[in-house]
C-alpha cells in the first residue's frame, strides 16, 4: 500500500526565500594538500569541483520545483568558502549566516560543506583487444584497469533566526569505471564516462537532498493470513483481486471463531483492512485485540508499526497544516 510519509526536514511555512553555497571549493591553505590528493586518487581535472557543482544544482532543481519556495538562489559569490577534506569543518559563525542571508535576501542558507572523490584503481595483465594498422582487432598483452570512485559530500542548513542548524547531512555513493589498453596509462585513458558518472549522481545526491524536505510518498509491505478456515481462502482470492473490502467481509465474519488462533487471525486482517482504508486507531485497536486476547505474535510488531505510523501522520498533518496544502 502507498503512505506518505512525514518530510524528515520540516521547514516552517514562513521560510520562502532560500540561498545555497559551495563551502566545498579548496582554500590557499588546502590547495597543496589538493593537488596531491588528485595524483594518489587519480582523480580527473575538475573533477571535485565539477561534481560539487553538479550536486548544488541538483538541491536547487529540486527545490524549486513547484510553489513551495518563493526564491532559490544559488550564491557564487560567498567569500566564506572552505574546503573540508571529506568531513565537516566548524559551522559558519552565526554573524557571517545573517549577514549573507540579509545581503542576498534570503531568510536560510543550504550549505555543501565538504565534497571529496577518492579514486582506487585495480589493475589485471591480460590479453587485450585493439586495430593493429590493418584497422583490424587483435589481442596483445596489456593492462584492464578497474577505477572505484567513491563520492563523499556533508551539507548543513542554517537558521539565522534563532541561530540554529536545522540539519547535518553525510553521505557516500560509489562508481566503478573499467577500461583496458597496452600500458596502465592506456588503460586508464580508456575509461569512459566516469566523470560524466561522477557528475550525475552528484547531481542525484543534490536531488534527494531537496527531497527530504518534502513529504515521501512510498510502498510499505505488509504480511497477512491466508489459511484457517475457507472463508480466509475466499478472502485470498478477492484480495489479489483488489477487491480488500469483499475480503474484510469474509475475515469480519471470523472473529468470533472458536478456536482461537482463527479469531486472532481475523482480528489481525482486520486491522490491515482498517489500515489500507486509513482508520490507523482501530487499525491498533484491532491488531492489539489480536495479540493480547487471542496470543497472535505477529500482531505486536504490527502494533508497534502501526503507532508510530500515528505519530508519523500527526507530523505530517501539521507539516501540510502549515503550508496550507490540501
Amino acid at each position: 500500500m502507498g503512505v506518505t510519509e512525514p518530510a524528515r526536514i520540516p521547514l516552517d511555512s514562513d521560510i520562502t526565500k532560500i540561498g545555497i553555497i559551495n563551502r566545498s571549493i579548496p582554500s590557499e591553505g588546502n590547495k597543496v594538500v589538493n593537488e596531491i590528493d588528485k595524483v594518489l586518487s587519480l582523480e580527473g581535472k575538475n573533477l571535485d569541483k565539477e561534481g560539487a557543482e553538479a550536486a548544488i544544482r541538483g538541491l536547487g532543481n529540486e527545490l524549486t520545483r513547484g510553489e513551495r519556495f518563493d526564491k532559490v538562489e544559488i550564491l557564487t559569490a560567498i567569500d566564506s568558502q572552505r574546503k573540508g577534506l571529506g568531513v565537516f569543518l566548524a559551522a559558519l559563525p552565526w554573524d557571517t549566516v545573517e549577514q549573507i542571508c540579509k545581503e542576498y535576501d534570503v531568510d536560510i542558507l543550504f550549505s555543501l560543506e565538504f565534497y571529496d572523490t577518492d579514486t582506487a584503481a585495480d589493475y589485471e595483465l591480460s590479453m587485450v583487444t585493439i586495430p593493429n594498422n590493418l584497422g583490424i582487432d587483435a589481442k596483445v598483452p596489456g593492462h584492464k584497469v578497474q577505477l572505484n570512485t567513491v563520492i563523499k559530500n556533508g551539507w548543513r542548513i542554517y537558521d539565522p533566526v534563532g541561530s540554529v542548524l536545522l540539519d547535518e547531512y553525510v553521505s557516500k555513493n560509489y562508481l566503478t569505471s573499467r577500461g583496458a589498453g597496452i600500458n596502465p596509462v592506456k588503460a586508464i585513458e580508456a575509461v569512459i564516462g566516469r566523470k560524466e558518472g561522477v557528475q550525475e549522481i552528484s547531481s542525484n545526491l543534490g536531488n534527494q537532498y531537496g527531497l527530504q524536505t518534502k513529504p515521501l510518498r512510498r510502498i510499505v509491505a505488509r504480511d497477512y493470513f491466508v489459511r484457517g478456515t475457507d472463508n480466509f481462502s475466499i478472502a485470498r482470492r478477492r484480495a489479489q483481486t483488489g477487491d480488500w473490502n469483499g475480503a474484510a467481509d469474509l475475515w469480519e465474519r471470523e472473529i468470533n471463531h472458536p478456536k482461537m488462533k482463527v479469531a486472532g487471525r481475523a482480528y489481525y486482517n482486520m486491522a490491515i483492512i482498517n489500515e489500507i482504508n486509513g482508520n490507523l486507531e482501530k487499525a491498533i485497536e484491532r491488531a492489539s485485540k489480536a495479540y493480547s486476547d487471542y496470543g497472535n505474535n505477529m500482531a505486536l510488531g504490527y502494533v508497534n508499526i502501526l503507532k508510530r505510523r500515528v505519530v508519523d501522520q500527526r507530523q505530517l498533518n501539521n507539516q501540510l497544516s502549515s503550508l496550507n496544502f490540501d
